[in-house]
């Protein structure tokens, strides 16, 4: 028999008797679908993105004055009696193989800069690094005769050293805030490619030599000029990845990576040298050339965050394939002409920079 038990506010004599019997079971809960973690994400874009490298290095392989389909492609990279052997191996490989070399070299350039002065804006071309190593190369052209790479990568190094430390002084050191960086490299940029017409108009015999050169391009690629530049490239790749971890630290202030055992005054000084071996490396074997280091830091920022040990990857996969797309688009817009790299770099980049420049600024931390 039922519990009896009397109910407050019920008329005497009133009862209620409570059911014995057990409650109804609660209905089974739906499952919940497991999330991929983080890592697995990761992993799953990076994939994406060197498929997007992969289609980028086959179209810039095929696309050209002369079409290739994929299986001439083939044919021409693996025998030597193919029709296509000499335009594939002789002309589009070491092309191709120098767009994905300085494509590395000035996208891991740019998100260094960037983590290293908190400046969303900062980019080589954009500071003036680029233009102090063209600079520097153009008088050793035009006043020490100097026609070949491994001439070059020694004068670009230097002038891309000395206006990033410059850059850095006259923006302040420690104290340097974006808008004294941005206005320190728009006028060093400036004045050194005044500086380059200059020569350029005076020494007519050495503007034929000059003048693709200083626009950016990579039609002029050799087999040597790959083999010469890429130790450089893959120094300042390597070199980008050891400093992901104190540049992350260093992005919560100093104290705060001084106690994580980061070194601030140490940490500049190689992120400078970096910055000056991967910029003087790409602007010796192909020219100055713009917003590489802009634009793919800050799309991969948007998808990974500010983490440089994601990001870094990242810039090394998508920063070569916007350099071969560009290349490429050059190639077939203008048929059977062709525009060089660099110009077509200014005018993708050119919207993107106003872009930025007029968004609220963001936090690179």
């Amino acid at each position: 028999m039922g519990t009896v038990t009397v109910v407050p506010g019920r008329p005497p004599g009133a009862r209620h008797v409570l059911s014995t019997k057990p409650p109804p079971a609660a209905p089974p809960a739906e499952p919940v679908p497991a999330r991929r973690p983080p890592g697995a994400r990761w992993a799953a874009g990076l994939a994406v993105a060197l498929l997007l490298l992969l289609a980028s290095v086959v179209l810039s392989l095929g696309v050209g004055a002369k079409p290739l389909l994929p299986g001439e492609v083939w044919d021409g990279l693996l025998h030597a009696d193919s029709p296509a052997y000499t335009l594939v191996r002789e002309m589009r490989l070491p092309r191709t193989l120098l767009g994905l070399l300085a494509g590395t070299a000035l996208g891991l350039a740019g998100a260094v800069m960037q983590s290293l002065t908190r400046n969303p804006l900062a980019d080589p071309g954009i500071l003036g690094i680029n233009a102090g190593a063209a600079a520097a190369v153009v008088s050793a052209i035009s006043f020490l005769g100097v026609t070949s790479f491994t001439g070059f990568v020694w004068f670009a190094f230097a002038g891309a050293g000395a206006v990033a430390a410059l850059l850095y002084a006259v923006g302040g050191g420690r104290a340097a805030t974006p808008a004294r960086l941005a206005l320190a490299g728009a006028a060093l940029n400036a004045a050194l490619y005044s500086y380059v017409n200059a020569v350029q108009l005076l020494d007519t015999a050495s503007l034929d030599r000059m003048r693709f050169w200083t626009i950016g391009s990579l039609a002029a690629a050799q087999g040597y000029t790959v083999v010469r530049v890429a130790p450089f490239v893959l120094a300042g790749l390597v070199a980008a990845l050891l400093l992901a971890r104190p540049l992350n630290a260093m992005a919560m202030g100093e104290d705060a990576a001084r106690a994580l055992g980061a070194r601030p005054a140490r940490v500049r000084i190689a992120a400078i040298v970096t910055v000056t071996l991967l910029c003087g490396a790409a602007t010796a074997a192909c020219g100055p050339i713009v917003f590489v280091g802009l634009m793919v830091p800050h799309l991969v920022r948007a998808l990974t965050g500010p983490d440089l040990r994601r990001l870094v990857p990242y810039c090394a996969v998508l920063s070569p394939a916007l350099m071969l797309a560009a290349d490429v688009l050059g190639r077939v817009v203008v048929r059977p002409s062709e525009l060089q790299v660099g110009v077509v770099m200014v005018v993708a980049g050119g919207p993107v920079f106003l872009y930025f420049v007029r968004r609220p600024r963001r936090s690179l931390s």
